[in-house]
C-alpha cells in the first residue's frame, strides 16, 4: 500500500506492527502528552490508546485553540459585536464557546451581526465590499493560523481598508510547554509536538526545552501510524535516558520550518503575555501587534470594560487543559456538559478533548 496517501498511513497492519514495537519497547511506566487536540481526536477515534501497554498513559494537552482562548477574550469579542455599525468575524468553533454569561451564538441570536469566515482575507474582503461598517476578525489560533492573519493586515494596509481590524488572540506553543513543566502538579515525561504548527515554526524552538527539562520531544503528525510511530520514538528515548528532538513527521515538517510564514508573523506581531482559559498568563505567549499595526487592533478603536469573569464552577475545563484530569473525571462530563449544552470550551470544539472522549468514549463519570 502507498504510503504517499493517508490511507496508508492509516494501514491496520501497519498500525498493529507499531504498537507491537511499543510493547517490546516499554519497561516501565511513562507519561506521553499528545500537544494538539487534533491529535487528541485521532488517538481516541482509532483507539490507538486501547493498543497501548498499560504502562503507558497518553497526557491530553492544551493544544485546541478554541479551547485556550481566555475568557476575558471572548467578553471582548461580545462587547465588540454588540457595538452599532460592527460586523464581527470569526471561524466557526469560536461562535458556540460560552463566555461568563453569553456566547458569540447567543449574541448572533439577540441580532448582533456576527459571521463566520473560512479565512481573514475573507474578513477583509467584506470590509472592501461594506464600507460603512466595522468589520472585525477573531484572531485566535496557535502559529498555524498566524500566517493569514498577519497577511490579512498586510493586505488591508496595502488595499487601504481602514474599516477592518483584529482581536488579537493568537497563543505560542512552547511557552505554554514550560508552563506545563514548571506546574506542580505535571506529570509530564515526553511530548507529541504537533505537525501542523511545527511545519509552520519549525523544531528548532523545542531544542532548549528538550535540552533545559530533561523531556524527550518528538514531532507527529496525525493518522494512526503517524502517532503510533511518534509514541514509539518517545519511548525508546525515555528507555535510554535520552532527551532530543526528534521528527516523526519529515514528509511535512523540517527543523526551520517555513521562513516565509515566519517572516510574515515576525513582520507584524510580536509576543506578548497572554491569558490562557483555564491555565491563567503564560508570559510572552500570545501574538500581539506591532506599533506600526496597532490601527488595526479593534481594542483600540471601541469602548471596552473590563469585566470579571468566572468559569462554571462544576466545570473542570482548566485541569483538563493543564492534564492534570480526564474529561471523564469532571462531575458535569456527558450530564450538565454536553456538546448541545457545553459547560466549557473543550466540549465545543471540535480539537477539544472533551468532546472526543463524548464522542468516541462515551465515558460517564
Amino acid at each position: 500500500m502507498s504510503m504517499n496517501t493517508a490511507t496508508g498511513f492509516r494501514s491496520a497492519e501497519l498500525t498493529h506492527q507499531l504498537a507491537k514495537k511499543i510493547q517490546e519497547s516499554t519497561t516501565q511506566p511513562w507519561h506521553i502528552m499528545e500537544i494538539c487536540g487534533g491529535q487528541t481526536h485521532a488517538i481516541l477515534q482509532y483507539g490507538l490508546d486501547q493498543l497501548l501497554p498499560p504502562e503507558i498513559t497518553l497526557i491530553h494537552g492544551p493544544g485546541c485553540p478554541v479551547c485556550v482562548t481566555s475568557l476575558e477574550a471572548i467578553e471582548y469579542a461580545l462587547q465588540i459585536s454588540r457595538q452599532p455599525d460592527v460586523i464581527f468575524t470569526s471561524f466557526g468553533d469560536m461562535l458556540r464557546v460560552p463566555g461568563a454569561r453569553a456566547s458569540l451564538f447567543n449574541t448572533r441570536a439577540e441580532g448582533a451581526d456576527i459571521r463566520v469566515v473560512y479565512s481573514p482575507l475573507d474578513a477583509v474582503k467584506l470590509a472592501r465590499n461594506t464600507p460603512d461598517k466595522q468589520v472585525v476578525f477573531f484572531a485566535i489560533g496557535f502559529e498555524t493560523t498566524a500566517p493569514s492573519i498577519a497577511a490579512s493586515i498586510l493586505h488591508a494596509e496595502q488595499n487601504k481598508v481602514s474599516n477592518f481590524s483584529i482581536l488579537p488572540a493568537n497563543v505560542l506553543v512552547p511557552p505554554a510547554m514550560h508552563a506545563i513543566l514548571r506546574n506542580p502538579d505535571n506529570r509530564v515525561q515526553a511530548f507529541l509536538a504537533a505537525g501542523h504548527v511545527c511545519a509552520v515554526m519549525g523544531y528548532w524552538e523545542y531544542e532548549p526545552i528538550a535540552a533545559s527539562y530533561r523531556v524527550p520531544i518528538v514531532v507527529t503528525g496525525f493518522e494512526p501510524a503517524d502517532l503510533l510511530q511518534g509514541i514509539l520514538m518517545a519511548v525508546r528515548q525515555l528507555e535510554a535516558g535520552r532527551c532530543e528532538v526528534e521528527n516523526a513527521y519529515p514528509r511535512a515538517v523540517a527543523r526551520e520550518g517555513n521562513p516565509t510564514a515566519q517572516r510574515l508573523i515576525n513582520q507584524v506581531f510580536e509576543p506578548v503575555d497572554r491569558q490562557w482559559r483555564g491555565i491563567g498568563l503564560i508570559p510572552l505567549s500570545g501574538l500581539g501587534l506591532r506599533q506600526r499595526y496597532q490601527v488595526f487592533n479593534a481594542l483600540n478603536r471601541f469602548p471596552l470594560a473590563q469585566e470579571a469573569t468566572e468559569e462554571p464552577g462544576l466545570c473542570i475545563a482548566g485541569q483538563v487543559l493543564r492534564g492534570v484530569a480526564l474529561p471523564s473525571q469532571c462531575p458535569a462530563f456527558g450530564r450538565e456538559c454536553t456538546p448541545a449544552s457545553p459547560l466549557g470550551a473543550p466540549m465545543v470544539s471540535s480539537e477539544g478533548a472533551c468532546a472526543a472522549y463524548y464522542r468516541y468514549k462515551r465515558v460517564i463519570a
